[in-house]
C-alpha cells in the first residue's frame, strides 16, 4: 500500500476565527454526461455557480466559481478559475500538486468516522486521488488501489486566453472532472438521495507571484484539513 504525506499543507493567515460556515450548497440531480473539460455540457445549465472566496492573496485578485451535480453514480464539478499565468510543471499523476496551480475537493460523507476524500487537479490535468484518515489533526493520505474501470475519476481540463502550457499568458482556466461513489468505498452514507447530507469543502491554489494565493469556499484557521470546518452539501 502506498502512502503519501499530507502533512506539508499550507497554513492560513489573516483569517477571523470562528467565522461562520456559509448555508448548505444545494446539489441537483442530473443524467450521466462525458466530461470534456470545457463545462459546456447542456447539464450544467441546471444549476448556478457557487463563488469561492478568495482566502490569501499575492498580487490581483481573481474570481473562482465551481458548479456541482450529482448522478446515480457519482458527483460531477466544474471549476472556472480567473487567472494570468499557469504556474503548473508536473507532467505525471499522484505528484504534489498542491505546490502549484490547482483546484481541490475534500468530500466527508460519513460523519462517524473521520475520513475523507482528497482530490486535486492541476491544470495541465493531472490529478491527486488520496483517502486521509484524519485523528484530530494527524493525518495521511493513501493512494487508491485498483484505481481503473468504473472506479477511476473521469477528468479534463482546458483554458481561455492562451495555451495550455506551463508558463503560459492566459485569462481562465477550467476542471471539470466526475468522482464516481465506487471510489469512495468503504466510506458510508454514498449514493445519496434527496435529503442525503455529506460534509464538503472546495478549495484552489494559484502561484503566479511566487507565493501561495488560496480560496476555500468554507472558512480555515489553519490547514485546509480542517473537517470539523466543512460546509455541507445537500442533495435535492
Amino acid at each position: 500500500m502506498i502512502i503519501m504525506s499530507t502533512t506539508n499543507w499550507p497554513q492560513a493567515q489573516n483569517l477571523p476565527p470562528g467565522e461562520p460556515q456559509s448555508a448548505p450548497l444545494l446539489v441537483k440531480k442530473t443524467a450521466e454526461f462525458a466530461i470534456v473539460g470545457d463545462g459546456k455540457n447542456a447539464n450544467w445549465s441546471r444549476t448556478e455557480w457557487v463563488s469561492i472566496p478568495q482566502r490569501k492573496t499575492f498580487g490581483d485578485s481573481f474570481e473562482t466559481r465551481v458548479k456541482v451535480l450529482y448522478s446515480e453514480t457519482g458527483l460531477y464539478f466544474l471549476f472556472h478559475c480567473q487567472d494570468q499565468k499557469l504556474t503548473a510543471s508536473m507532467e505525471a499523476d499522484f505528484l504534489d500538486l498542491w505546490n502549484e496551480d490547482v483546484v481541490e475537493v475534500f468530500l466527508w460523507p460519513d460523519e462517524n468516522f473521520p475520513a475523507y476524500f482528497e482530490y486535486e487537479l492541476s491544470p495541465l490535468n493531472y490529478e491527486l486521488p488520496l483517502l486521509v484518515p484524519n485523528n484530530k489533526g494527524d493525518f495521511l493520505g493513501w493512494l487508491p488501489w485498483h484505481y481503473q474501470g468504473d472506479r477511476k475519476i473521469l477528468h479534463a481540463t482546458s483554458v481561455e486566453g492562451g495555451e495550455k502550457k506551463s508558463g503560459a499568458e492566459i485569462s481562465a482556466w477550467i476542471a471539470e472532472f466526475f468522482i464516481p461513489y465506487k471510489l469512495l468505498k468503504p466510506l458510508g452514507n454514498l449514493s445519496p438521495v434527496s435529503g442525503t447530507r455529506w460534509r464538503a469543502n472546495l478549495y484552489r491554489c494559484d502561484y503566479d507571484r511566487g507565493q501561495m494565493a488560496y480560496w476555500t469556499w468554507q472558512p480555515i484557521e489553519v490547514r485546509f484539513h480542517e473537517y470539523e470546518r466543512f460546509g455541507t452539501l445537500l442533495f435535492e
